[in-house]
């Protein structure tokens, strides 16, 4: 199987998995909880986002920068992952701290936004993959991170009594995101003369992997018992252990 069939794959796998999850949280609303076993394969897929940002992609963004403008010596490619970073981090700010989005209730959109910026860019940086191997982490780190997105937007839009149909059309959208991020990476991939493009996407997806796996991850899962908190770490290492194995065979 090419890389760009397994690309193909892959968004349709992602599209239907964030699908059936969500409606499944949606139907099963009085009952939902957020297993210990879904808290540590979201902690390796945390530990995949930060190995894949740190090993791979911050680095191949500065690479391919620096083969467009090499004589340009401010960090551009750090700006924007930090960019990034900032964007998701003001957005969930915002939506916690903004007496009048609190009122008027636009705290499940902005948080919503926030989860869509991070699937659009997670969906991006696999499409700019030519790696199989990266591809294949990546992949699995997505799938792993699905459960517990769509759990806790479900959980935040019930949780503002939201219609129904604004429930069911941000969790459709929010599905599309990622498999759409994957198609505007592999887009930019098979055109030419895109390299700078690449780049700064790259950068972009790198800094919100780094918020998404740090700030979003301490800030969901700091009230677990000792042993639960520490094999949630342990989880989260081998993840990053795992891209930088990887990055040695690349």
């Amino acid at each position: 199987m090419n890389l760009t069939a397994y690309k193909a794959g892959a968004a349709l796998f992602i599209f239907l998995t964030s699908m059936v999850i969500s409606l499944y949280f949606l139907r099963r609303k009085q009952s939902m909880h957020l297993s210990e076993t879904a808290n540590v394969w979201e902690a390796l897929a945390s530990g995949i986002f930060l190995g894949a940002a740190f090993f791979h992609m911050l680095p191949e963004s500065i690479r391919s920068f620096a083969l467009v403008y090499p004589d340009v010596t401010y960090p551009i490619p750090e700006l924007v992952a930090v960019g990034g970073f900032l964007l998701l981090l003001f957005l969930e700010r915002i939506s916690l701290t903004n007496h009048h989005a609190r009122t008027k209730n636009y705290i499940p959109y902005i948080l919503a936004l926030t989860l869509t910026i991070h699937a659009l860019s997670e969906g991006a940086a696999l499409g700019l993959e030519t790696a199989f191997a990266e591809t294949a982490m990546l992949f699995i780190a997505i799938i792993a991170h699905k459960g517990s997105e769509s759990f806790g937007l479900c959980v935040l839009l019930l949780r503002y009594q939201l219609p129904y149909r604004h429930i069911l059309i941000t969790l459709i959208l929010f599905s599309l995101m990622t498999p759409l991020g994957i198609f505007m990476g592999e887009l930019i991939n098979s055109s030419g003369g895109t390299e700078l493009i690449s780049s700064l996407f790259t950068a972009f997806a790198a800094g919100t992997f780094l918020y998404i796996s740090t700030l979003h991850h301490v800030h969901f899962h700091s009230h677990h018992e000792d042993a639960q908190g520490m094999l949630e770490f342990a989880c989260l290492t081998a993840g990053v252990v795992m891209m930088g194995v990887v990055a040695v065979w690349t």
